[in-house]
């Protein structure tokens, strides 16, 4: 099938063509015949026809109309469900409702699906697809994701790193974060000049710190990050003018005991989240 289609440059299309890469991916992914998962970006199939050989149901999500046409015709599965559909407008929760009624309820009454993404995302819109499925909330279990190795690196590194950033804490906020293994630019068609990662997020039962409002927590840490050579300070006192706060930054600082010359990556989540109490009540 890989031979037939062409990638399109506009949608950021590397088919993964290496089934040891695939295989691998699925065992780390260990699906079971009581879970859902849900699939961005199945391409050429790689991973879709193992996936369902070992999950429950499968809802394949593809932007490209062609290639979910292709797909339709060359795997022929029960438990598989093709959707033309762009993930980032998709509505999430239609699909998951949806998808477990196909799948049925398990034994006895008890519910023991679990909804699981699994995904092989283009690199120019990575990020953006990452925080819509952080919006879906504790309605997904895990997420295992290959992506760009820079951006895999950015997700799963802790304060202090020079990849540590919003996205980190953002991630990390409301998932547990781990890189699993690297994959070669050989592993697909077109090759890329970049190499990629794969790393899995197991969404918290609850986020990894408590904060009263979520909005102006994370703009808070957006503020921090807005120029890295910056100290702490200095970017926050640039993002008073936007965001108003109930506290002098300066007395909040030395009551969450961060030091005003540090810089956004060398504080914590958890000192995020005590910034943030402090200047939001004080």
């Amino acid at each position: 099938m890989t031979r037939l289609i062409k990638a399109k440059k506009s949608l950021g299309q590397n088919f993964l063509t290496d089934q040891r890469v695939a295989r691998r991916i699925i065992d780390a992914v260990s699906p079971l015949k009581s879970d859902i998962v849900v699939e961005i970006g199945p391409g050429t199939g790689a991973l879709t026809r193992l996936l369902v050989e070992r999950s429950g149901h499968v809802e394949a999500i593809e932007i490209d109309a062609h290639l979910a046409d292709a797909l339709g015709r060359t795997l022929n599965a029960d438990n598989l469900s093709i959707v033309a559909a762009d993930a980032l407008v998709l509505d999430w929760g239609a699909l998951i409702t949806n998808a477990k009624a196909k799948l049925g309820p398990g034994p006895a009454g008890q519910d023991l699906r679990r909804v699981r993404i699994v995904a092989n995302l283009p690199y120019y819109i990575s990020t953006p697809i990452i925080e819509r499925l952080l919006s879906v909330g504790r309605s997904v279990f895990d997420m295992t994701l290959m992506l760009q190795k820079e951006v895999a690196d950015r997700i799963t590194t802790g304060p202090g790193s020079k990849e540590y950033g919003y996205l980190s804490v953002m991630v990390q906020y409301y998932c547990i974060a781990t890189k699993l293994f690297e994959v070669p630019p050989s592993a697909f068609t077109p090759v890329p000049r970049v190499q990629s990662a794969v790393i899995k997020l197991t969404v918290r039962e609850r986020p990894a710190v408590e904060v009263p409002d979520e909005a102006r927590f994370f703009a808070l840490v957006r503020a921090a990050f807005a120029q890295r050579r910056k100290t702490i300070l200095n970017n926050l006192k640039a993002a008073s003018r936007a965001v108003e706060f109930a506290q002098p930054l300066e007395s909040a600082l030395e009551a969450a005991s961060v030091a005003p010359q540090r810089r956004a990556e060398t504080l914590s989540l958890e000192e995020y989240a005590a910034l943030f109490l402090a200047l939001d009540q004080g």
